[in-house]
């Protein structure tokens, strides 16, 4: 037969376990996960920050092309939130009924040629000289600012010229790696990655003339999960179109609808 004593302690062990699972549990539901595009990381650090703050809410970030994302999407992928770096992606998230809300434009991005060698002075005029043995791109199959740069290579009518020295990146983000390991002498890149202060000390750059490419609508979508997720998608949603929000998003270098 249990004494008072023992049945006391066996209650402080039942209650200590149920507040511990309930502890687990609530931290479990305020975590989302944000899909980034990779010219998208910097600012998306910044904003995940300033929102985890605000909010209690933590974020976790995956960051890859916005092709490759969309593919592990509409293969389950736990995402709450898809950042995208074009428009195209988001509304095929949305197409296959995977999106919570619609895609909606969050910021138009710019193209910058940039180089990390010191002799080098970035424009498009030099990327025939005999010097520039490699270009770096992001691939265009799956990344907007790959198929940018390619758009603009072709109205500069430097495309065929140069298409030997071309040299693709997954993303940006190894295409900025084949930059500043200097892999490459020169490569297209977004001006959000030159304006994070991490880079913004590396080599030189010059912002490629935007009617040489599309304009570079990014958008973004909360991916449908459990009501809990969504909701705390929804409010990092909202947090990213706020006026804090968008005032971070310019920062770095992008413009958005007023």
């Amino acid at each position: 037969m249990l004494s008072i004593k023992n049945i006391y302690i066996l209650f402080k062990s039942w209650f200590l376990f149920i507040l511990i699972s309930s502890c687990n549990s609530n931290t479990s539901n305020t975590k989302i996960i944000i899909a980034t595009a990779a010219n998208m990381q910097p600012a998306i650090a910044e904003i995940s920050n300033s929102f985890s703050k605000k909010s209690g809410i933590k974020c976790k970030t995956v960051v890859s092309s916005s092709g490759k994302l969309t593919a592990q999407i509409k293969e389950g992928a736990p995402y709450n939130i898809f950042i995208s770096a074009n428009r195209k992606y988001p509304q095929e998230i949305y197409d296959h009924k995977l999106g919570l809300t619609i895609p909606k434009i969050y910021a138009y991005g710019k193209l910058v040629l940039w180089s990390a060698i010191d002799t080098i002075t970035p424009s498009t005029s030099i990327l025939k000289n005999a010097n520039i043995k490699h270009i770096a791109i992001a691939n265009p199959k799956t990344a907007p600012y790959g198929a940018a740069a390619i758009e603009s290579l072709k109205n500069y009518n430097l495309y065929n010229a140069i298409e030997s020295k071309l040299v693709f990146g997954e993303s940006i983000s190894q295409t900025n790696q084949f930059i500043t390991s200097k892999s490459a002498s020169i490569g297209f890149t977004a001006l959000s990655v030159v304006l994070d202060k991490k880079m913004k000390n590396i080599g030189k750059w010059v912002a490629v003339d935007t009617t040489t490419y599309s304009p570079i609508a990014q958008s973004i979508i909360v991916i449908k999960q459990n009501a809990k997720e969504n909701k705390n998608a929804t409010a990092f949603y909202n947090y990213l179109f706020s006026k804090e929000g968008q005032e971070i998003i310019k920062k770095y270098g992008y413009s958005v609808n007023e």
